[in-house]
């Protein structure tokens, strides 16, 4: 069962790679097969189809995320407004990060799928869902009455950056978006006052 999962986790971290530096429609899956040293039959026994593992490897990014994101968020800042924008804060240090050199790996993905129905897609979604979510419930912690509307509004600027940095390579506009989310978070506040 071991060798099993380490194999899946081998063709997992092949494609992952693969995916994210060399886009998802240009890599086969003779490439992610030859790279990982398994066979196709190998890979199909743990993936059904290509789609399938895009998915998979989506799924497994999401999971790391949503289970590193806000002990990270909590141990470098203090107050739930220190906390949102530290977000900004951590969106530098990952882009300075091999997975995060290209920007988004979800909104890439989803850009180069083109069916609805793709099951990597429904994956991103659910991702960008979980970002915003976790984005209100910061805001709902910081008092803000109307916390779904300002985690909407702060994940256009996340999203924004994100698509700075895979067309422009640009690794200054995570800050930028963490200076507009302070006068959006601001211009929240003083609403409610």
């Amino acid at each position: 069962m071991s060798s099993s999962n380490d194999t899946r986790e081998r063709l997992l971290d092949t494609a992952a790679e693969l995916f994210y530096r060399q886009g998802i429609t240009a890599t086969g899956v003779d490439k992610i097969v030859a790279l990982a040293g398994v066979c196709k039959p190998t890979l199909y026994a743990h993936f059904a189809s290509k789609d399938k593992l895009v998915a998979a490897v989506l799924e497994r990014r999401h999971s790391r995320r949503a289970s590193t994101l806000d002990p990270w968020i909590r141990s470098h800042a203090h107050t739930p407004k220190e906390q949102i924008l530290a977000i900004f804060d951590w969106l530098v240090t990952w882009n300075d990060t091999e997975e995060g050199e290209r920007g988004c790996a979800f909104i890439n993905a989803a850009a180069e799928i083109v069916g609805p129905d793709h099951p990597a897609r429904e994956v991103a979604r659910k991702h960008k869902l979980w970002m915003r979510e976790y984005l209100a419930s910061l805001a709902r912690e910081m008092g803000c009455s109307d916390s779904i509307r300002l985690g909407s509004d702060l994940m256009l600027l996340i999203d924004g950056a994100n698509a700075r940095m895979t067309v422009e390579g640009d690794r200054t506009a995570a800050l930028d978006a963490k200076r507009l989310a302070a006068v959006v978070i601001d211009a929240y506040q003083s609403r409610q006052a």
